[in-house]
């Protein structure tokens, strides 16, 4: 007999595509019924998604199960299944021949003389080719094997010969919490060893000594310092308390606490600790100086830093977080106060109209953890798009500029662009051979935008290959293009070097890092920590929606978004696709 009455609306989500709100109206007591998380699922033809069934009652698990809609090359493969619990692990296999599309297909489900249905809803992106898949390994292996194994903190950058730095970045040691996970879903490392790793790594930052002196202590206020000793994980030299670094460090932690959700002693160690770590930050200090924004820094030496986040840029994460904090939440009216600047930010740009920000990391280091489809605050309800279609904007803007190349630099065309934060040759200026004087920089925020453009030539791959969400059908061809011209010097046993630059090449000078390649140009010999996991945690997004999945259904996420007045979209129980 039918579990209920199954409802199915049609909707419009953020980007235009088709999306299904399901409902089941009812179901009889004692009766079967299922329900699929996450409902909607993202994979790239040929690829694979991994999805949970809950079975209630959870006596009936296993179910046999099947789909209805589906093209083919749509295909089911079960997994494990809990009698206890009632779930049922599946994974959604995708042929490399089924269209690049959304689809919405029907769940059936049928046990003990019953049955039940639901929805389940696809988007199929273009296939991922083999070298990109190779790249997102590599990377893996980079925090896996860079990462302190004894505390699990992440180094702030590692040499190509596999030299790490001395400080840890505790931003990079948040995205290593989330590399954890994706290694578990690709299959590269087991569960017990990411959660084994991940406990590590909660375990030494809730042990941390905490205060206000310039010595001696990790952090203060539940916040760490920006670069702690890669073994003590004491304060490095004199960095200061960065606050939208934390953010990312516990966003991570956050990912943790969702991702890791078993019963056994090791995850639920996980998930007390991870709320332990988030509950004692105490976002309002750090806002104390110009309430209700958040200052970007303290240190012991100078206190607060002059400056506040406001305005669109990578600090849209921050306010969410402590927006939600169940603890030191920040006031209702914080994000009000964030946005007031956007309309100087709001313009169009070599072809797009959206709220600019130059360098692309602004736009991908939020989106790397939060699912931004379909949702809305008040202003992109005005403006009626939503952030992920703005990063699109973005990411087909930068392409647009290096078209145009209005500094003329070597290579720059619509398969060369990406400028986002990364190092550089070094302060340098010279002469060409076309008579213009160039001048270069190293670690600097290069971008093309409305504002806060600043180009010197060096491209950085983390711009392109972290944006491969929200435009595959640009990012794909560029990163093929980067490792058919310069792969041969700038991929390396974790992936792709940080930077390199085509129009520095003057050999007589020592760069700060990497070397001239005569022919090629400028190198680098180092990966980022912090530009590293932007790809990692997008190509998995890509692949399989994993990271999305999981912080959707984090409580502190979805408060910092509906206190924030986002609206719609999974938020309203819409699947997000885009």
């Amino acid at each position: 007999m039918l579990a209920g009455v199954l409802l199915t609306l049609t909707a419009c989500g953020g980007g235009g595509a088709p999306t299904g709100l399901t409902g089941t109206v009812g179901p009889a007591p004692g009766s079967l019924a299922i329900s699929a998380v996450p409902s909607s699922l993202t994979v790239p033809a040929g690829g694979s998604a991994g999805f949970t069934v809950n079975v209630t009652p959870a006596s009936a698990v296993p179910v046999a199960l099947s789909l209805g809609n589906a093209p083919a090359g749509i295909t089911l493969a079960a997994g494990s299944s809990n009698t206890t619990t009632g779930q049922q692990d599946e994974t959604l296999q995708v042929a490399a021949s089924v269209a690049p599309a959304t689809y919405t297909l029907t769940l059936d489900a049928s046990g003990g003389g019953q049955s039940a249905t639901t929805t389940l809803t696809v988007l199929v992106n273009p296939a991922l080719p083999a070298s990109l898949a190779q790249i997102e390994q590599q990377t893996f292996e980079y925090f896996w094997n860079t990462t302190n194994p004894a505390n699990g903190l992440a180094p702030d950058h590692v040499s190509t010969g596999g030299t790490p730095s001395p400080d840890a970045s505790i931003a990079a040691t948040g995205f290593a919490l989330g590399a954890d996970a994706i290694g578990v879903q690709n299959g590269w490392i087991t569960r017990a060893q990411a959660a084994q790793r991940v406990l590590t790594t909660l375990q030494f930052l809730a042990h941390l000594p905490q205060g206000p002196a310039a010595t001696g202590d990790a952090g203060y206020h539940g916040f760490f310092y920006h670069f702690l000793d890669l073994d003590t994980g004491l304060r490095y030299g004199s960095s200061e308390i960065s606050s939208v670094d934390n953010a990312l460090l516990m966003a991570g932690v956050l990912f943790d606490a969702g991702y890791f959700d078993r019963s056994d002693s090791t995850e639920l160690q996980i998930r007390t600790l991870a709320s332990q770590l988030f509950d004692t930050v105490d976002w309002p200090w750090m806002a104390q100086a110009d309430p209700p924004l958040i200052d970007l820094a303290w240190t012991p030496e100078s206190g607060f830093s002059p400056y506040n986040w406001q305005g669109y840029n990578e600090a849209m994460i921050l306010y969410i977080e402590a927006m939600g904090s169940p603890t030191y939440p920040l006031a209702a009216d914080a994000w009000s106060q964030w946005a007031a600047t956007y309309p100087g930010f709001w313009g169009t740009y070599y072809g797009r109209q959206y709220l600019s920000f130059g360098p692309l990391f602004g736009s991908q280091y939020s989106q790397a953890w939060i699912d931004f489809r379909g949702i809305r605050d008040a202003w992109m309800r005005t403006e009626g798009i939503d952030y992920f279609i703005n990063s699109r904007r973005a990411t087909e803007s930068q392409q647009a500029y290096a078209e145009a190349n209005p500094g003329g630099w070597t290579g720059y065309g619509a398969d060369l662009w990406g400028l986002t934060a990364c190092d550089g040759p070094g302060d340098f200026s010279f002469t060409d051979a076309g008579g213009q004087t160039r001048s270069f920089h190293g670690y600097y925020a290069r971008g093309a935008g409305l504002r806060d453009s600043y180009d010197d030539g060096t491209i950085a791959p983390t711009a392109a290959l972290s944006s491969i969400v929200f435009a595959p059908a640009i990012v794909i061809p560029t990163l093929e293009s980067m490792l058919s011209n310069y792969g041969a010097y700038i991929h390396a046993q974790y992936g792709l070097v940080d930077a390199f630059n085509p129009s520095f090449t003057d050999t007589a000078v020592t760069p700060v890092s990497g070397t001239v390649v005569p022919g090629v140009g400028w190198v680098d010999s180092e990966y980022l920590g912090i530009d590293q996991g932007p790809i990692l945690l997008m190509l998995e997004n890509y692949r399989s929606g994993l990271v999305w999945n999981v912080t959707r259904g984090n409580p502190v996420i979805v408060a910092g978004l509906q206190r924030a007045g986002f609206t719609g979209g999974w938020l309203a129980g819409t699947p997000s696709v885009n």
